[in-house]
């Protein structure tokens, strides 16, 4: 298995280490450069966006994968290095998060190298091409099974849509009365700010810019504040994200 891993691993680079396949691939005609590129470059100046993320994006991925709580140091090192960013990335994130054991160190590296840190950086660029950009974050964790999945990925999908009560988002949430109103009550202010952003560009939160970085947190209660990764968005400031490498070398 070892020796599999790591032939993929020579031919198709990080994506090997996952088991999600998708990524931007640049062919120079649909896409001819990155989206963070392209959005730095002022391509979408004119185009007002509404980009986010959930808090614990990897839980849903660790806990398919088996590995829910069952983490142990040598899959989260190897995990930082694999994905941190830079030759002290590893270092880095065990200084920024003294207090996480192996499980939150994996999932933190997962979350910011897939979902987070690309989101966040992808409204870091709108903004410094003077575009307008409102960024999100789901807090709110997912009541069932105890809770375990937390705010996971996909989560704030449903809430969205407002589809809550059957399939993956109703496993979520589970039928206890007060899980079921909790998400009614979130699942409304989300439908809220996503409509009021598409017909007038104002989802209820101030714009997304580099001098105080106001996000709305969709939680148990109303908030909006400065970016709460923080601690993860000064470790990956100085890394570009490129598109994954999907050619065989």
């Amino acid at each position: 298995m070892a020796a599999a891993m790591d032939r993929r691993a020579e031919r198709w680079g990080l994506p090997a280490h996952r088991t999600i396949p998708f990524a931007p691939v640049i062919d120079g005609e649909a896409l001819a450069v990155t989206p963070w590129r392209a959005l730095t470059d002022g391509a979408g100046r004119g185009v007002e966006l509404l980009v986010g993320h959930t808090r614990a994006e990897q839980r849903l991925f660790t806990a398919l994968n088996g590995l829910l709580g069952e983490v142990g140091e040598e899959q989260a090192a190897a995990a930082l290095d694999f994905f941190a960013p830079g030759p002290d990335g590893a270092r880095r994130y065990r200084e920024a998060f003294p207090a996480a054991g192996p499980d939150e160190l994996y999932e933190l590296v997962h979350s910011d190298w897939l979902f987070r840190m690309p989101t966040l950086q992808l409204a870091e660029a709108q903004t410094a091409a003077g575009g307008r950009v409102h960024v999100y974050e789901l807090t709110w964790p997912a009541p069932a099974m105890g809770g375990a999945f937390g705010a996971c990925h996909g989560l704030d999908v449903p809430l969205v849509f407002g589809n809550l009560d059957r399939g993956q988002p109703a496993m979520l949430i589970g039928e206890e009365p007060s899980a079921v109103a909790e998400a009614e009550a979130l699942s409304g202010l989300m439908r809220a700010a996503w409509t009021g952003f598409a017909a007038h560009g104002a989802p209820g939160w101030p714009a997304y810019g580099t001098d105080r970085r106001l996000v709305r947190l969709f939680g148990t209660g109303p908030a909006v504040t400065g970016y709460p990764e923080d601690s993860s968005r000064l470790i990956w400031q100085d890394h570009a994200f490129r598109a994954l490498p999907l050619i065989s070398r």
